[in-house]
């Protein structure tokens, strides 16, 4: 039997990609597939309620189905399963408003700007990028990537451990929409959460806040987190989807200032797309270092090993890792040294239940770096705690 020789699909797939990217924003921009969901399921009938061609739709809804968001049964076209959760308007989970900041204009010049970013070792589009002061492309990421980072908001919170009813002081950094704070909020009716971010951000934060009935435990702190006073002592630091726009210098003195902040015993949970120690696998977070070479001056996905060398020279005592699937992210939770070096009971009770699992890999922290990479640690295939990666889309865009 002949063997399949070298094969040209590759190339032709990577260099039309931006095929798919367009029919997927036009079905978005006509709300075809709320469209869909309510009942108009043929060419004539989706371009009537589109007011669009009905060839064009034909056309357009016909790549869709190819592309495996819709189905065909003769003339008329159905929502797939994934379609029906993230792409009705009315779920939900609808995440169509994403586009608009996963699709911004900076973003895509970024991009476009690639080759001259690859040769700087940074972004070529400006000489700070998406983090240059108050940008306001922050301002759309925090209106429209919140539905994507649901189900991310409630594993964190899943990591803060203790009983519901504790009293808990809780600061999000670079808050955002302020998801992760207020999720915390909810889950814990006793906790008060402080949300640092820029102004303009921050007035979107605390509306949704509002919306989920915490705002009288939400705090607002303007300001650049390099710049304003943290304030504190919190029981919990939350760096979420922001370390990894800055370089491992950068990234300690955050960390440092994370580890100030926090009451003897608090704890850091950092959020991000972590990468094995080989940079290209899993794939749906590795390529997250192509998004900060791109869009930052010096961003990067870090590993596990260098997150926890950061946080033990700031002066944490340890730090641990835990998988968060189904979604493509995963946390590093670095705990500051208690006093006379205990937790309170609640804590170190979630503590040896997370250290029992397989998907929470402790490693003990010095401050002369990250230990080497022995059978203790989990890429190496002999490890004695592992986790499974389960991979729920890509949301490399969560900048």
């Amino acid at each position: 039997m002949a063997t399949q020789g070298p094969s040209s699909a590759l190339f032709f797939d990577t260099i039309n990609a931006y095929q798919r990217t367009e029919a997927l924003r036009a079905a978005i921009e006509l709300d075809l597939f709320s469209l869909v969901a309510a009942g108009r399921q043929t060419a004539s009938e989706l371009a009537e309620a589109c007011r669009a061609a009905p060839r064009g739709v034909r056309i357009l809804a016909d790549y869709l189905t190819i592309l495996g968001f819709l189905r065909k049964h003769g003339d008329r076209y159905e929502l797939t399963d994934d379609a029906k959760v993230f792409l009705d308007r009315k779920s939900p989970a609808y995440v169509g408003d994403a586009a608009r900041f996963m699709l911004a204009p900076e973003l895509r010049e970024s991009f476009h700007q690639l080759t001259a970013a690859v040769r700087r070792g940074g972004t070529a589009v400006s000489d700070e990028g998406t983090v240059s002061h108050d940008n306001p492309i922050w301002v759309e990421f925090a209106r429209a990537m919140a539905p994507l980072m649901q189900m991310p908001a409630q594993l964190l919170a899943g990591l803060v451990g203790g009983e519901a009813r504790q009293p808990l002081h809780v600061l999000d950094v670079a808050a955002g929409h302020g998801l992760f704070g207020i999720t915390i909020a909810d889950r814990y009716p006793q906790a008060l959460v402080t949300a640092l971010d820029w102004p303009n951000v921050l007035a979107v934060a605390e509306e949704n806040a509002r919306r989920a009935g915490v705002a009288e435990r939400y705090a607002l702190r303007p300001g650049s987190a390099f710049d304003v006073a943290w304030g504190g002592p919190y029981d919990v630091v939350l760096l979420t989807n922001f370390l990894h726009h800055f370089d491992i210098p950068t990234c300690e003195q955050l960390a440092a200032r994370a580890h100030a902040a926090l009451a003897p015993g608090g704890r850091a949970l950092t959020l991000d797309f972590i990468p094995e120690p080989d940079r290209v696998t899993p794939p749906s977070t590795a390529t997250f270092a192509l998004v900060m070479l791109a869009t930052t001056a010096r961003g990067d996905a870090y590993t596990f090993v260098e997150f926890q060398a950061m946080f033990a020279r700031a002066g944490f005592l340890r730090s641990e890792f835990h998988a968060l699937p189904p979604t493509t992210q995963q946390a590093v939770v670095s705990y500051k040294r208690a006093l006379n070096n205990n937790f309170s009971s609640s804590w170190a009770c979630h503590e040896a239940k997370s250290c029992s699992s397989t998907s929470a890999i402790p490693v003990a922290a010095s401050a002369a770096g990250p230990p080497h990479q022995d059978s203790e640690l989990p890429w190496t295939g002999r490890a004695r705690l592992t986790y499974n990666r389960t991979t729920y889309g890509d949301h490399t865009a969560c900048l």
